[in-house]
This record gives structure tokens, C-alpha cells and sequence, in this order.
């Protein structure tokens, strides 16, 4: 897809590649450059995108981390000190420019599907596998509250709010399903099982 970002604002260098080497890549999935993962918070698209990324010698890229190295602050603390929409313009100006890329794969957001111009990017660009990984709510809360415990792991403001948390989910579940070109309920799935089903998939199409 062509990303018509010529109104986006400018940003950094792009975050340099990362990929694992490895004796036995899987062969690429033919006719795709990008795979991206969607889902909401818990469903392992971070997890799942490196390890799939290192299956096929790609690089990997985590929407939220690219958005961080360019303005310089923490996720949440874009939230409070530069408000929602500022952190959504530089969202879709990430995503417009790791788009243009090939062999990568992406996770978005959670929230990255709710927004117009970023499923228009998803939609447009040629190449492109969108993957939704899905599970029952309780189970990617109780995800979400484990890595919570964790040392160091990334602040989620939403969980103090259970019931707003799954209204949010709820909310967000149309659009995620609008733009999968393919969904996998990772309920029972390991994330190298996950992995596995991805590869299968597009192995099959």
C-alpha cells in the first residue's frame, strides 16, 4: 500500500532493523512483505511478532516502542503530558513510514485499529497480511495482571478498571475484525504454537 502521508509531520530515522540470524528460516509467505499483528492488550502480539520474525529471518517492530523513540517519553507519559490525539498523530506517522518497509513484522497497538487513517493504511497497503490474535476477554485480562507483577514491565493505566477495560474491548472488537485478513484465538496456544499457525495459515493462501 502506498501510505498518503504526505501531511504527516516529520519524524526521526526509522528504528534500525533487527533480525535474528538463523540456519533454518521458514520461507517467506508468498506474496507478502509485512505481517501485522492486532489484538488487544494480553493477546501476545509483541510476543508473537519477534518470534515470528526470527522464524523468517524478517525484523520485527513494535508500534508502541517506534512511537516512544520518537517523541522521547514513555507511552503513558505521552498520554498525560501531550494528551490522546497528539500520541495518535504520531501513531499513524509511524505506521504510514514502517509500512513502507518489506520483511517486517509489526505489532500495533491495541488501540492503533480504532483509528480511521490507520486502518486506511492497513487496507491500502499491497503486500500486507493483517493477524488478528484474539482470546475471551477474562483470559487476556488475567494475561495483562501477570505481566502487571513482572519487574519492569510497561505501565497499563486501563487495568485499574476492570469493567472499562472490557467495555474498551468490546468497543474495539469490530474494527480488529474489519481489518484481519486472518484471526487466531490464542486462548490455548502457546506463543510458539501461535507461531506455528501463522505459518500454516499463510503457507495455505
Amino acid at each position: 500500500m502506498t501510505a498518503t502521508a504526505a501531511t504527516l509531520e516529520a519524524v526521526p530515522e526509522p528504528t534500525p532493523a533487527r533480525s535474528v540470524p538463523s540456519a533454518a528460516h521458514h520461507p517467506a509467505p508468498a506474496g507478502y512483505d509485512r505481517i501485522v499483528f492486532t489484538g488487544f492488550m494480553g493477546s501476545g502480539k509483541s510476543t508473537v511478532g519477534a518470534l515470528l520474525a526470527d522464524r523468517l529471518g524478517w525484523t520485527f517492530l513494535d508500534l508502541d516502542t517506534e512511537i516512544e523513540r520518537r517523541c522521547g517519553l514513555a507511552v503513558p507519559q505521552i498520554f498525560a503530558q501531550l494528551g490522546e490525539a497528539h500520541f495518535r498523530r504520531q501513531e499513524t506517522a509511524a505506521l504510514a513510514s514502517v509500512l513502507g518497509r518489506s520483511r517486517i513484522v509489526i505489532a500495533l497497538g491495541g488501540g492503533a485499529p480504532e483509528e480511521l487513517g490507520n486502518r486506511l493504511l492497513l487496507e491500502q497497503t499491497p503486500a500486507t497480511a493483517v493477524v488478528f490474535l484474539t482470546a475471551p476477554f477474562a483470559t487476556l485480562y488475567d494475561r495483562c495482571q501477570v505481566q502487571a507483577a513482572t519487574p519492569g514491565a510497561t505501565e497499563r493505566p486501563v487495568l485499574a478498571d476492570r469493567q472499562k477495560a472490557e467495555a474498551r474491548f468490546a468497543a474495539r472488537l469490530k474494527h480488529y475484525e474489519r481489518i484481519a485478513d486472518s484471526t487466531l484465538d490464542t486462548t490455548a496456544l502457546s506463543p510458539e504454537a501461535t507461531v506455528e499457525a501463522v505459518l500454516r495459515e499463510f503457507s495455505q493462501s
